[in-house]
C-alpha cells in the first residue's frame, strides 16, 4: 500500500535493495523516484503559477545528498528515500501554526494568502499529476505490449463455487458482473473486490457460451475466490526462466525426466494428433495412460533462432503404490447440473457399491474415478448408504450414465481438496484410516496394519534433486483433516523421487513413524503431464496506434482507480484481509521483479503505483492531500479558516494514523505470509 501526505509529507516507502542486481536496482529506484517526483512537480508547478513562494523542492527526507538553489527555490535530494515534499511559505504539516499565522498570511506570496480555489488547485495538483503520469506509464506499456496471463481456466478446485456451477478446465471467462475480462488478473481482482453474487459470462472449450451466478467463498480468511487457476501452455520454460531455485523442465523420477527436453520446447501433437491447448494435451495422454506416446515438438535453437521439429518418445508413468488402501468417505460436494445430482445422489451419501463391486474390497476408493470414465455413455448402477435422521440409515440404488471426461481432469492439487469424479460431477472424501494392507507390499514390510490411521505424511528429499517443493528437504502434510487425497496425489506426481515417511496412530492408540519406499504399480497409470513442466499460457495486449494506446490506457486508469477504492472498501468491511497489504519491502520487491521482466511490465507497475498514490493521497485524512481539501472545503463554506488548535489536533491525528499505517505494513512485509 502506498500512502502520501499532503504537500509537505508525501510518503512512499522505497527500501534498500542491497545484494541485488545493480542495473535492476537503479531502474527500480529511478522508477519509484519518478512517481514521487511527478507528484511533487504537480504541487510545485501550480504553486508557482499561483504566485506562491516555494522555499524547497525535495525528493527524499533528511540531510541533503545533493542541494542546489535555482532562483528562489532550493532543490534537494534527501538521503532518506521515503517520499518527497514541496515546502511553501505558510504551509508546513510539521508546523501547523504557519497555516493560521496572521503575519505570514499578510505576505501576498504565502500559501495562506491565496484564495480557497487557488489553494484547492495547489493541493489537488499532485493527485491530478499522478493520474496523468499513471496514464502516461500505461500508454508506454500498451504501446510496447504487456504480457498477461490468459483468461482461460486451467484448473478448478473441487467443491469450490466455480466447480459447483460447472466451470471446468478450458473454459474462457469473458465478463464478470458485465465488466469485460481481459486476462486472468481481472478474474482474481473482480472476485476479490466483489460483494455478494457474481455473474460470470464465458465460453466452454467446445465454443458454447454460458452465464452463471455464484457466491464467492473466502480463501484462508484472506480474500474472496471462486476456486479457479490459470491454464498452462504447451511450452516448456525458456532458459531465462530457469535458475537455481527453479531449474527443472521435468520432475525427478517422472517419465519425462529421461527425455531430451530443451528450454522453450513446445509440444504440437501426441501420437500424430494435433493438440492446440493444455486440456487437449492432457486428454490425449489420458487416452493412452498405459502406453508410450510419441510427442512432436517445435524447438527453437538458442543461438540461431531457427526452428526444427523433434520427435520424442514419452513412456507411460506407473502409479506409485504404498501397499495399502484407505477407507471410503462420504460425498462432499455435487455439481448443480452434474450427472450425480440429477440422478439423485446427495451430499453425505457414502458410495458402497458400483455395478455390484464393493468399494474398498473390489474397488480402490482412490481410483473410483477411473471406473466411471471407462464406462462413459453406459448405465452404471451405484448403491449408496444414506444416513436418515431417527434411523440407522438405508441403502439407495441409483442408475446414472457418466459423461465422457478424463478420469483425472480435476485432480486434488489443493490441500483439503476432495477427490473428484469429473464424469458425474461428484466430489468425495477418503479417510486416512487403513482399510486393507497388501501382503508382501511396502506397507506390510513397514509394519502398517488394518485400522491404523495416517495422521501426517512427510516427503523427504534424499538424492538432492529439486522437485515441485524446490530444496525443501522435508515437506510435511497434515492428513488428519481430510488431506489424504492431496498427499497421495503429490506422491504420484510432484514428489516421485522422494522417500515417504508416515506418522501412524495404531488401533491401540500408540504412535509410530515409519518410512516407505513406493513401488511402481502394475495395474494403474498416472493421468497427468508425466512430469513435464509448462509455462502459463500468456498473450500480449498491444496497441497498434497511439490513439488505441490512449484508449486502452484511459480504460485501464479508470479500472485501476476503481480497484484501489474497492480494495480500501474491502479492507474496511474485512472482505479482504489486512495481511494482503504491501508496504515498503513489498512495493520494492514487486518493482524489482517487474524491472527484471522488461519495460512494459515495469511501466504498468509504475502506473499502478502512481494511481494508488493518487487515490490514497485524496482520502480525507489530515496531513494527506484529501485532509487538506476537507479543511479548505470547510473554509470555503464557513468563510472562516480553522483555528490553530483545530489544525494542530487534526495534523497530529493524521500523523499518528499515517505512522501507524507505515508501521503496520512494514510489519506485514517482514513477518506475515501474503496468503
Amino acid at each position: 500500500m502506498v500512502a502520501s501526505g499532503g504537500n509537505t509529507l508525501d510518503i512512499q516507502l522505497v527500501p534498500v535493495l542491497a545484494a541485488l542486481k545493480p542495473g535492476a536496482i537503479l531502474i527500480t529506484a529511478l522508477g519509484l523516484g519518478l512517481v514521487i517526483f511527478f507528484h511533487e512537480l504537480g504541487h510545485f508547478l501550480v504553486a508557482k503559477w499561483c504566485g506562491v513562494y516555494v522555499e524547497r523542492f525535495s525528493i527524499g527526507f533528511g540531510s541533503p545528498i545533493l542541494s542546489r538553489k535555482w532562483g528562489e527555490t532550493e532543490y534537494v535530494l534527501g538521503w532518506l528515500p521515503l517520499g518527497g515534499y514541496v515546502k511553501m511559505r505558510g504551509q508546513d504539516d510539521m508546523d501547523p501554526g504557519e497555516m493560521t499565522d496572521e503575519e505570514i498570511a499578510e505576505d501576498p506570496r504565502s500559501y495562506t494568502a491565496k484564495t480557497v480555489p487557488q489553494r484547492m488547485a495547489i493541493i489537488s495538483a499532485g493527485v491530478i499529476m499522478n493520474i496523468i503520469t499513471g496514464m502516461m506509464f500505461f500508454m508506454i506499456a500498451f504501446h510496447h505490449g504487456v504480457k498477461t496471463v490468459d483468461r482461460v481456466i486451467g484448473g478448478v478446485q473441487v467443491g469450490s463455487p466455480a466447480w459447483t456451477h460447472g466451470i471446468r478446465s478450458g473454459d474462457e471467462i469473458l465478463k464478470m458482473n458485465d465488466r469485460p475480462v481481459h486476462d486472468y488478473s481481472d478474474i482474481m481482482l473482480n472476485t476479490a473486490l466483489s460483494r455478494g453474487t457474481v455473474t460470470i459470462e464465458g465460453r466452454h472449450l467446445d465454443g458454447s457460451e454460458f452465464s452463471i451466478s455464484l457466491d464467492p467463498e473466502k480463501e484462508n480468511k484472506s480474500k474472496r475466490t471462486i476456486g479457479v487457476l490459470p491454464t498452462e501452455s504447451l511450452q516448456l520454460p525458456p532458459q531465462e526462466y530457469l535458475d537455481d531455485d527453479n531449474p527443472l523442465l521435468a520432475y525427478p523420477g517422472s517419465a519425462a525426466s529421461d527425455l531430451d527436453l530443451k528450454p522453450g520446447d513446445e509440444i504440437t501433437s501426441v501420437n500424430g494428433v494435433k493438440v492446440g491447448n493444455y486440456v487437449e494435451f492432457l486428454a490425449e495422454l489420458s487416452k493412452h495412460a498405459s502406453e508410450e506416446v510419441t510427442l512432436d515438438i517445435s524447438r527453437t535453437d538458442a543461438k540461431s533462432k531457427s526452428k526444427s521439429n523433434v520427435e520424442l518418445k514419452l513412456s507411460s508413468e506407473a502409479g506409485r503404490e504404498l501397499g495399502f488402501r484407505v477407507s471410503m468417505g462420504k460425498v462432499d460436494c455435487l455439481q448443480i447440473d452434474g450427472v450425480a445430482a440429477k440422478a439423485g445422489i446427495k451430499v453425505g451419501d457414502r458410495i458402497a457399491k458400483v455395478d455390484g463391486l464393493v468399494v474398498e474390497n473390489d474397488l480402490d476408493p482412490f481410483l473410483l474415478t477411473e471406473y466411471f470414465s471407462e464406462h462413459a455413455g453406459q448405465e452404471v448402477v451405484v448403491e449408496v448408504f444414506r444416513e436418515t435422521e431417527g434411523s440407522g440409515g438405508s441403502k439407495v440404488e441409483i442408475t446414472l450414465v457418466p459423461n465422457d471426461r478424463p478420469a483425472w481432469a480435476e485432480p486434488p492439487t489443493a490441500e483439503d481438496s476432495p477427490l473428484a469424479i469429473p464424469s458425474i460431477g461428484l466430489g468425495y472424501r477418503v479417510a486416512s484410516t487403513v482399510f486393507a494392507v497388501n501382503e508382501g507390499g511396502p506397507a506390510a514390510s513397514a509394519g502398517i496394519e488394518e485400522r491404523d490411521t495416517i495422521t501426517s505424511v512427510s516427503l523427504i528429499l534424499e538424492d538432492g534433486k529439486k522437485d515441485l517443493f524446490a530444496d525443501e528437504s522435508k515437506y510435511d502434510i497434515d492428513v488428519k483433516n481430510n488431506n489424504w487425497a492431496f498427499a497421495y496425489w503429490m506422491i504420484q506426481t510432484a514428489a516421485r523421487s522422494r522417500q515417504i515417511e508416515l506418522t501412524v496412530t495404531k488401533a491401540g492408540g500408540t504412535k509410530e513413524t515409519v518410512k516407505i519406499t513406493p513401488v511402481d504399480s502394475s495395474e494403474w497409470y498416472v493421468q497427468d503431464t508425466r512430469g513435464i513442466r509448462f509455462m502459463a499460457q500468456t498473450s500480449v495486449r498491444k496497441a497498434e496506434t497511439i490513439s488505441e494506446a490512449f484508449s486502452m490506457s484511459s480504460d485501464f486508469t479508470m479500472g485501476s482507480i476503481r480497484q484501489v477504492y474497492l480494495t480500501l472498501r474491502g479492507l474496511i468491511t474485512q472482505d479482504i484481509s489486512i495481511k494482503l497489504m504491501s508496504g515498503p519491502i513489498g512495493i520494492a520487491q514487486a518493482a524489482y521483479a517487474t524491472a527484471e521482466t522488461g519495460l512494459p511490465q515495469f511501466m504498468q507497475f509504475l502506473g499502478l503505483i502512481s494511481i494508488n498514490l493518487a487515490v490514497v493521497n485524496f482520502l480525507p485524512i489530515p496531513v494527506l492531500d484529501g485532509g487538506h481539501m476537507v479543511l479548505l472545503l470547510w473554509e470555503g463554506i464557513t468563510r472562516k479558516k480553522p483555528s490553530e488548535k483545530v489544525v494542530g489536533i487534526a495534523t497530529w491525528i493524521g500523523l499518528i494514523l499515517l505512522l501507524t499505517l507505515i508501521a503496520t505494513v512494514v510489519f506485514l512485509d517482514l513477518f506475515v505470509d501474503k496468503v
